[in-house]
């Protein structure tokens, strides 16, 4: 759909964009549009009816709170769709593999891979035909455990999506440690490993510190870089309430995410019937892309300026108590504030001082306050500083470790967060190594791993001779994407643990082995009967999953049953290792993770279907700093853009960006509905004036190339001109179809984290 742009705009050419709500009908079609055939089936909607409950299943998608007050149906639009997407009736049988060469599957679209439904049987790559050949899981357990073996343990990789259980990850962590490295990257490597070492360094605990319950005891939330509408819409019913109730709702991000503007509830029928919409954000701007660090200084520069006149009248805006008892280098950030000048913060953020006046002043007045973001802060050369704002904003008014307060980083896929509480780490000092080696009976390794980025650049250089993958599409989800799949095909052996074919599975190493695994919505028998997984939320609270749908396949194995044939085959017999046992009984594996990590763990196995969850606790929520100076630390930014690179004639910043009908990877359908963009992908948004300024036309098609100055060629396109409400300067395109433009080095300099939301890029017609 197209909407004429607003009155006052110079230019009366329209832009592409949604005119209903998030949520509503719309939700219901979209969903229906792609599963019609699930959708209809009774153990579909039965399936549904239990997601997200209490002896349920969790959600295969995002990492989203499972609150104890639950509603009727407990799922949104793409919760729905990744369940149905599991629970497809298609097959991808072994009979698929016999027709198409794996140089030929290379050619098909992620979308057309994953249309050929759930993998059935395990596989090997057969380099005479092309092909993967069906073969038995015993084959490929002592193949694999042969080559692993053979190999130097430094030079194998680990990987694990954030889809794997607390359960997979442990035994998979401690397979890796005892095989001999650390060599544990995962999925939070691409997203949010820029919160996990920011919030570290200056709060002292990775994650964020904010519970569910806290959502209804703010006055405010400031919301930056984080699209609630298509990443986390069950988020929608808490901030529907919020804004019911009068909580200042303030969002920052260069595109303008409907699920943040307005919202119909799809459970209430008035609203369904009537289409009254809940107005979210009382505020919306439109930053300017790596223009985070300059806005949160103004809001910082205008609290100054409040508690300055309020001193006058023998008040404070700061908590100076707070300040005084609980952090480190406020005098430092203070003078940084007051040098800053209001005209350098305007320019980097793209922003009037009024317009961030008019959201500080909401900071002023409220008690209680909310950081909540996304991969908007963290995918930048500087997101670090990004994150380090938002705390130092938060912490001049005491706004963590109280209620209805805190830093919230929505995390992404549903265990990313928990795989690393339990091991899944390329940081030793993150781990709890001398308990492995009491508890298990050996010297676990001490040097560091390898992280993502690190594994690109030793699969590149020939150092990385293996790759194991626990779920996931690596290939298809790191930078630098058409170097990388050239230099992979070098590797001896590749291994993907999957339930569905994508293209990582078809760019493979020497050796190759694709090994089909359950479903969470499925039945999981072993020996001792039915077994639970678990997994942890993005409020690190632990929950329970059982499924109990028909495996699509006898010949499927659990998540822990590959890895332990992988690590049975693999290494030597140790009496300490009982693989056949945790395979056998999962109560085994949570008394295990319980032993090393007791604070968090006491009484797994009793406490894992407590409605909501079980919360495993955060320091900083109770105002421990476990940093370098046992306090929360105030830090001074060198730069007011998180870009990491300069402005230059014709140069861009190209942000990416996933459709809702996405989730990662995964292509669901080609309807963007919430931005008004249906049928393809191959869109280039910019808006009306940039369009004109550099001499295009609506609907021309076009090529994006790199502008990093490294010398490599880089270029992606044919790519439709789309006219869209973006901030100057500023394209958006989708992830994952241009990583090729992100060069390697591209990425946050402390945690390495791909800077995929300012990729320095020109256009070619």
């Amino acid at each position: 759909m197209t909407r004429a742009r607003e009155a006052g705009d110079e230019t009366p050419e329209k832009t592409v964009e949604y005119d209903g709500p998030a949520g509503g009908w719309g939700s219901l079609k979209g969903i229906a549009r792609i599963f019609g055939k699930e959708w209809d089936s009774p153990g579909a909607l039965n399936t549904l009816r239990r997601q997200n409950k209490p002896k349920g299943f969790m959600c295969v998608s995002c990492s989203w709170a499972k609150p104890a007050d639950y509603h009727a149906f407990e799922f949104c639009e793409n919760g729905a769709k990744a369940t149905l997407w599991e629970l497809t009736t298609r097959r991808c049988k072994p009979d698929f593999f016999a027709k198409h060469t794996l140089t030929e599957l290379r050619s098909w679209s992620d979308y057309d891979l994953e249309q050929q439904g759930r993998l059935t049987e395990p596989l090997r790559y057969d380099g005479a035909t092309d092909r993967y050949v069906p073969c038995s899981w015993d084959e490929a357990f002592q193949a694999i455990g042969v080559q692993l073996t053979a190999l130097d343990p430094k030079s194998v990789i680990f990987y694990s999506s954030g889809r794997a259980s607390l359960e997979t990850s442990y035994l998979y962590a401690l397979f890796a440690r005892v095989y001999g490295n650390n060599n544990l990257p995962d999925s939070s490597n691409m997203c949010h490993e820029t919160t996990s070492v920011a919030l570290k360094k200056l709060i002292g605990a990775g994650v964020g510190t904010v519970v569910f319950d806290d959502l209804s005891n703010c006055d405010a939330m400031f919301f930056f870089g984080q699209n609630t509408g298509s990443n986390s819409p069950r988020f929608l019913h808490p901030l529907q309430d919020a804004a019911r109730r009068g909580v200042q709702i303030i969002t920052f991000n260069p595109v303008r995410e409907k699920g943040l503007e307005t919202f119909v509830n799809p459970q209430n029928p008035t609203e369904m019937l009537t289409g009254k919409a809940t107005q979210i954000s009382s505020q919306y701007h439109q930053v300017k892309a790596g223009g985070d660090i300059a806005v949160i200084m103004g809001i910082c520069k205008h609290v100054f300026a409040a508690d300055d006149a309020a001193k006058q009248q023998g008040k404070r805006v700061l908590d100076a108590p707070f300040i005084e008892q609980h952090t480190h280098g406020f005098e430092a950030f203070e003078a940084k504030v007051r040098a800053t000048d209001w005209s350098a913060i305007e320019t980097a953020s793209g922003l009037s001082r009024s317009a961030i006046e008019g959201a500080a002043q909401v900071y002023v007045e409220a008690d209680r306050v909310i950081g909540i973001y996304g991969m908007g802060l963290t995918q930048h050369v500087h997101g670090f500083e990004n994150v380090a704002m938002l705390v130092n904003m938060l912490l001049l008014k005491g706004n963590i470790g109280r209620d209805g307060t805190g830093i919230s980083p929505v995390r992404g896929h549903s265990n990313v967060q928990g795989q690393r509480t339990v091991g899944i780490s390329e940081k030793p000092e993150l781990v709890p190594l001398d308990k492995y080696a009491k508890q298990f009976g050996f010297e676990p390794p001490r040097d560091k791993g390898m992280n993502t980025v690190e594994t690109c650049e030793g699969v590149i250089a020939g150092k990385v001779k293996a790759f194991i993958g626990l779920g996931g599409n690596f290939v298809r989800a790191i930078p630098e994407r058409s170097k990388m799949e050239e230099a992979w095909r070098g590797l001896e052996l590749t291994v993907q643990i999957a339930t569905k074919l994508n293209r990582s599975h078809l760019v493979h190493g020497k050796a190759a082995y694709l090994l089909p695994c359950l479903g969470r919505t499925e039945e999981d028998v072993q020996a001792s009967g039915q077994q639970a997984v678990s997994m942890e939320d993005t409020f690190s609270c632990i929950q329970g999953s059982i499924g109990l749908r028909k495996p699509a396949s006898e010949h499927l194995k659990s998540e822990v049953a590959i890895v332990a044939g992988l690590a049975k085959a693999t290494l030597p017999t140790n009496p300490k290792l009982k693989w056949d046992e945790w395979v056998g009984n999962y109560d085994l594996i949570r008394n295990e993770i319980a032993e090393t990590y007791p604070d968090q763990f006491h009484a797994f196995n009793e406490r894992m279907f407590t409605p909501g969850g079980f919360y495993r606790g955060n320091s900083a929520r109770e105002r421990i700093w476990k940093t370098e100076t046992r306090k929360a630390e105030f830090t001074s930014p060198e730069t007011l853009s998180s870009t990491g690179f300069a402005d230059a004639p014709g140069r861009f910043r190209l942000l990416t960006m996933r459709s809702n009908d996405q989730f990662n990877t995964t292509i669901y359908g080609y309807s963007d509905r919430l931005r008004g963009i249906e049928g393809t992908r191959d869109v280039l948004l910019m808006n009306p004036e940039e369009i004109a300024r550099a001499g295009l036309q609506d609907g021309q098609m076009v090529y994006l190339v790199s502008d990093a100055e490294d010398g490599i060629e880089r270029e992606v396109g044919p790519l439709k001109v789309t006219p869209f409400k973006l901030p100057d300067g500023c394209l958006g395109a989708y992830y994952p179809e241009m990583n090729p433009l992100i060069p390697l080095s591209h990425h946050d300099i402390h945690s390495k984290t791909p800077a995929a939301k300012s990729v320095p890029v020109r256009i070619r017609p």
